[in-house]
């Protein structure tokens, strides 16, 4: 059994591969599979590079705003770590000084 190890793709490839699409005459399916990406995530490339030069959907997020949102929800974790933190802090104190 031969264990499969996920691909990465970076941005610029990303771009470059949705450019080659863009500009052919072929069909997304035969471009991804001369390109030999996956049909599905590739599809998922061309649409959010049409989401990002605003012909999406009016409710969907452009790539920037995805990473803001990622960033923004790594800081409020972090937030509620070091909230959840001082308040067991102040606790203990409490009971420390209470005696």
């Amino acid at each position: 059994m031969s264990i499969k190890t996920r691909r990465k793709f970076t941005t610029e490839y990303k771009a470059e591969a949705v450019k080659v699409f863009m500009e052919s005459e072929d069909s997304l399916p035969v471009v991804a599979k001369h390109l030999g990406i996956v049909e599905n995530t590739f599809r998922r490339w061309v649409k959010q590079a049409e989401i990002d030069a605003g012909n999406g959907p009016e409710d969907a997020y452009t790539t920037a705003e995805k990473a803001e949102i990622r960033q923004l929800k790594r800081e409020l974790r972090m937030a509620q770590q070091e909230r959840d933190f001082l308040k067991k802090a102040a606790a203990y104190f409490a009971k420390e000084t209470g005696n």
